[in-house]
């Protein structure tokens, strides 16, 4: 039996008894042994992290650093990102309202709208009535304020209003807004700017001309219409006002460069007054030219072909009807009197002798002296004593149809629809040439054939 071999006695050594090897170098085992772990007892395993009690504290604190350095990443990621994940939801949000409810997709709505909510629209502090009708909500509405110049950016003003919950506020009405509020403001007096309207009704009886008309408006309490204003619109309106009207356009209904007189149709006609959002005196011919049409009509307009006149003379005819007839049931025997009259083979005269014609003239001649505040006191249509200036002006010479032939250049006061009714048919088989209202309290008028049977009624229904 073999042994062990010398080399095997020799790297052993004799582990039971302590005793090292003979032959070896106490020294090189042990470095032999440190190479793969320090022995047992060697405290020098602790020397790099100081005593043994530190391993946890180092491990919390490399915790903390660990905690704080994801803050600072997520922070960065965060900031860096941002700019990309507002480019997403903000469309999103745009055709989404209700994720406005979310609080981070509305901070990041209210980034990306920046000082266009806090910015006003303008600096104009002009004060505009805004309507809020029957079934509008702020999405329907902001075209129109943005219109109205009240704001400057949909975008902003639908977000203020769903971030004030405007919605189930808003209310039909009118509302004052000014033009330099921001959207914040703009959504609050939708609320609380309601304008309570300031109405008033003014009438305008038949028979007036222009001039009356204006000296009415001089009575009427407020700052809703400039009387001074209505007049000039009414003698010479301009293109802006005729455009929108396009009837007004045709020479044979309105010639052009006349005055409005006989159009502004007489009625009733119910004018805010208020400073909020007043009538106005565009607002008010405007009310009345939209009732001549209606109450008019187109029909009316194209029968006066039929008599071989224009509209615009058949409207000059009516208006002189108006100031002669007492009587519905006369207006069309004493338009057919100025019909025989404007007949050639049956007045040979070709005058109308029209009194109202002639008191018109003498009204335009006083009223150029006197300043148009005073008007209110002056007396239209009234008898005179004075005499005219012989010759007249030019400007008003073809009124006085005692003197002129034919229709005078314009109508001379707004006609009753009665009387452009008998205008368009005129009772002229009757023959009459002559007519003289009774003063015998009656209200009735006496018509002639000839003069003599004129003269007679004169002389029986005339002052005694």
């Amino acid at each position: 039996m073999t042994g062990p071999s010398k080399r095997n006695v020799r790297d052993r050594g004799d582990r039971t008894s302590g005793t090292r090897p003979t032959g070896v170098d106490p020294a090189g085992a042990y470095r032999r042994s440190g190479r793969y772990g320090r022995g047992p007892g060697d405290q020098r395993r602790f020397a790099r992290y100081g005593k043994r009690g530190g391993g946890l504290f180092g491990l919390l604190r490399f915790g903390i650093f660990l905690g704080v350095l994801a803050v600072l990443v997520i922070g960065a990621m965060a900031t860096v990102a941002r700019p990309m994940v507002r480019a997403i939801v903000v469309p999103w949000a745009n055709g989404n309202a209700s994720a406005l409810s979310i609080p981070f997709v509305a901070d990041l709505v209210r980034e990306d709208l920046g000082s266009t909510l806090t910015d006003p629209a303008s600096s104009d502090a002009t004060v505009v009535t805004f309507t809020v009708a029957t079934g509008d909500t702020p999405t329907t509405i902001a075209p129109r304020l943005l219109k109205a110049g009240v704001i400057a950016d949909q975008r902003a003003f639908l977000f203020q209003a769903r971030m004030d919950g405007l919605a189930p506020k808003l209310s039909t009405g009118d509302f004052a807004l000014a033009k330099n509020l921001t959207p914040a403001q703009v959504v609050a007096g939708l609320v609380a700017n309601r304008v309570v309207a300031q109405v008033m009704n003014i009438t305008f009886r038949e028979g007036l001309r222009l001039e009356q008309m204006a000296t009415k408006l001089l009575t009427v309490e407020g700052d809703g219409i400039d009387p001074a204003q209505f007049l000039a619109l009414a003698q010479d309106p301009p293109n802006s006002l005729l455009a929108d009207y396009a009837w007004l356009l045709d020479p044979k209904i309105h010639p052009k460069g006349t005055s409005l007189e006989g159009f502004l149709y007489p009625d009733t006609y119910q004018v805010r007054i208020d400073v909020a959002a007043p009538t106005g005196a565009d607002g008010l011919i405007r009310k009345m030219l939209d009732n001549f049409y209606v109450k008019v009509g187109p029909d009316r307009m194209a029968a006066a072909s039929k008599l071989g006149l224009s509209f615009y003379q058949l409207l000059t005819l009516a208006s002189i009807v108006e100031q002669e007839a007492q009587l519905d049931k006369e207006r069309a025997l004493i338009a057919g009197v100025y019909t025989n009259r404007l007949t050639p083979t049956v007045w040979a005269l070709g005058k109308l002798q029209s009194d109202p014609t002639v008191f018109y003239t003498h009204d335009t001649l006083e009223l150029a002296k006197i300043k148009f505040p005073q008007w209110i006191k002056y007396v239209f249509w009234a008898e005179f004593s004075t005499a005219m200036p012989d010759p007249l002006p030019p400007a008003v010479i073809g009124y006085d149809t005692y003197v002129s032939k034919g229709l005078p250049p314009t109508p001379i006061c707004a006609p009753a629809l009665a009387s452009i009714d008998a205008a368009i048919s005129p009772n002229t088989k009757t023959g009459y040439l002559y007519f003289f209202a009774k003063m015998d309290g009656s209200g009735t008028t006496a018509f002639a054939k000839t003069l003599a049977e004129h003269n007679a009624n004169i002389k029986k229904y005339g002052k005694h």
